[in-house]
């Protein structure tokens, strides 16, 4: 693929990523503002009750301690901007850059994994890229929500987020590789399916042998309001690589469809006359 091509991949794949992410940030605000203000109000009413029994305790110096404390744990940026601003920011500054690097996965995918279309092929590619980089690694590491987590083991559990996205990417390669290995003997069929229960054992053996986050939340934090953010998380991720997938699907097509006329165009001017 010529290189002028792959910088207009690029180019297509950072642009349906900024728009997925437009799409992402209000699945965000809608669906996941909610879960994120209930568990700062977990927060925020543990963090008085422990300031009222230090005070009952300690007299004028706790109070004064207390003071100290908010002082110091002052927002300094409101949750207004942080949940309007600070969100669509980092969302779309997130599906910019994924989405570059979506499209040079299309681009080494295309034509390599099978005689699919363009737009099939970013539907793959989307499919793998959201199964791989964020839903198997959240199956091991579900998403916590802020301000509950534990922090003494945050820089743990960060750690085994990502160890676990490059297994999960490394994994998937692997089974890539095998099952185009397996194809001429085994049929594509036969080989798709050797190399997806390769995928799923691997996955398994990595999911038991990590440690897990059973204390990635503190005690007492309300189950429903997780699984509520958890879900939310999931569903961003989701519309935001559903959206990338048929956003450059098209912009793709529509690429590759023009380079190819192009070409066959200059074909037929630059063949000699006949007679």
């Amino acid at each position: 693929m010529y290189a002028s091509t792959v910088r207009g991949l690029l180019v297509r794949g950072m642009l349906a990523g900024l728009i997925a992410g437009l799409f992402a940030f209000a699945v965000a605000y809608v669906v996941g503002e909610p879960p994120v203000r209930g568990s700062i109000a977990v927060e925020e009413a543990a963090a008085a009750q422990e300031a009222g029994a230090a005070s009952g305790h300690a007299g004028h110096g706790g109070d004064a301690a207390s003071g100290g404390a908010a002082e110091e744990e002052e927002e300094l940026v409101s949750r207004p901007v942080q949940s309007t601003v600070g969100l669509a920011t980092g969302v779309l500054v997130y599906g910019v850059a994924l989405g570059g690097i979506a499209s040079l996965a299309f681009s080494f995918a295309l034509g390599r994994i099978g005689g699919f279309s363009p737009r099939a092929t970013a539907a793959l590619t989307g499919a793998g890229a959201f199964a791989l980089v964020y839903l198997v690694p959240f199956l091991k590491y579900p998403a916590t929500p802020p301000a509950v987590g534990n922090p003494d083991t945050i820089g743990q559990r960060t750690t085994l987020f990502f160890l676990m996205i490059l297994l999960s990417v490394l994994l998937g390669v692997g089974a890539i590789i095998l099952g185009r290995r397996l194809a001429p003997r085994l049929g594509n069929w036969n080989a798709t399916l050797a190399a997806a229960g390769g995928f799923i054992a691997a996955t398994t053996l990595a999911f038991v042998f990590l440690p897990d986050n059973s204390d990635a939340v503190q005690p007492g934090f309300p189950a429903a309001l997780l699984w509520e953010f958890r879900i939310a998380s999931l569903a961003v991720q989701l519309v935001l690589w559903a959206a990338f997938a048929i956003v450059f699907g098209i912009l793709a097509q529509r690429l590759l469809d023009a380079r190819t006329d192009g070409a066959e165009v200059t074909a037929r001017q630059q063949a000699p006359a006949v007679g």
